[in-house]
């Protein structure tokens, strides 16, 4: 039973360790069983799936107690309101984009209602980005720059890192000056991939590219390759490197944030993740985080920090990318807002 008295939920009666809502989002699955958890999962995007399927792998020893609170979370979230049998499309659609913001819920939308299958641009969404480098590698750039456009900025920066150096800066820079590709051109490309993948029949032109985009792809890619490509773009075009530098968001803009943000952003990130994260991390932001928790966690992390001794670059970087992208998917949501440069002033 969850605790009446405490409007959040974050805590049953019986004091736990708290759940982060993707782990929350596997236990629920793993009660559900095969059949009923496939399901679901059919109508999740590749990168949900994939995260839920690692949170799933990775759980061990869930007591009963949290496995009831998950439950209680379920059924209080989903108790007030319902779907079923009057406004089912309004419904659908109301909870897809306020869960996934709307240019992701858009096309499961559009998958779900209007039952259109997986086309062949999708299609590359589920493959290892190495797999679509191969197939884009010998594409003519403005190709390139479409589907390193239309895939998620994560996967894009993956392909863009298997490219050649030059052919990086210049499918860079065509993202950066795209706006929107009409219907038959998208539609075209579409079809071609569909050829090798078997994909649906269906596609919708929508507005991708822009310097927006280009700053959420180099956010994920390695400091290495991000910094040489950023100062080719500024040999280029120096204004334009400007913009998107101002339009990136980096783990330092976490001091940005309110102090109710970073809370909420709290809660939703594991204590080993944010430990390895921090100690990378420069001293404003490590304020930042001390000063939004209670005394007592700000001491144990403090003393995890120092007991964890030297991490790797490498690590550092995936954990700091990590709460990045929780950070984000909050704030589509609606539930953080991100200050400073990353993002745009409302």
């Amino acid at each position: 039973m969850t605790d009446e008295n405490n409007p959040q939920g974050d805590a049953p009666a019986k004091p736990m360790r708290k759940i982060p809502r993707l782990e929350q989002a596997a236990i629920l699955l793993m009660t559900l069983g095969e059949a009923d958890a496939a399901e679901i999962l059919k109508h999740m995007g590749p990168k949900e799936v994939q995260r839920v399927g690692m949170a799933m792998a990775q759980m061990k020893d869930v007591s009963k107690d949290e496995v009831t609170f998950v439950l209680n979370q379920f059924v209080d979230a989903v108790g007030g309101q319902t779907g079923l049998g009057v406004g089912n499309d309004d419904y659908i659609r109301a909870m897809l984009t306020q869960a996934l913001g709307d240019d992701k819920a858009a096309s499961l939308i559009d998958r779900i209602l209007v039952g259109g299958n997986t086309t062949g641009l999708d299609t590359l969404k589920w493959m290892e980005p190495r797999a679509v480098g191969d197939i884009i590698r010998y594409e003519h750039p403005q190709i390139q720059a479409i589907v390193i456009s239309y895939l998620d900025p994560d996967q894009s920066a993956e392909i863009l890192s298997t490219l050649d150096e030059k052919v990086r800066l210049d499918v860079m820079m065509r993202v950066a000056s795209l706006e929107s590709v009409q219907p038959q051109a998208l539609q075209e490309l579409n079809d071609i991939l569909e050829k090798q993948f078997s994909g649906g029949s269906s596609t919708q032109t929508s507005r991708i590219g822009g310097v927006k985009r280009a700053a959420d792809i180099m956010n994920f890619m390695d400091r290495s390759v991000e910094g040489g490509l950023m100062d080719s773009i500024k040999d280029m075009d120096p204004d334009l490197a400007s913009t998107i530098e101002d339009l990136m968001f980096v783990f330092d803009n976490l001091k940005d944030i309110d102090d109710r943000g970073i809370q909420a952003l709290l809660r939703e990130v594991s204590s080993d993740v944010l430990v390895v994260a921090l100690k990378g991390a420069d001293e404003g932001v490590k304020e930042k985080i001390f000063k939004n928790m209670s005394k007592r966690a700000a001491e144990l992390l403090q003393d995890d920090l120092e007991a964890k001794g030297p991490v790797r670059v490498s690590e550092v970087e995936t954990a700091q990318k990590d709460i990045i992208t929780i950070a984000r998917r909050m704030a589509e949501a609606g539930e953080i807002t991100l200050g400073g440069s990353g993002e745009e002033m409302m």
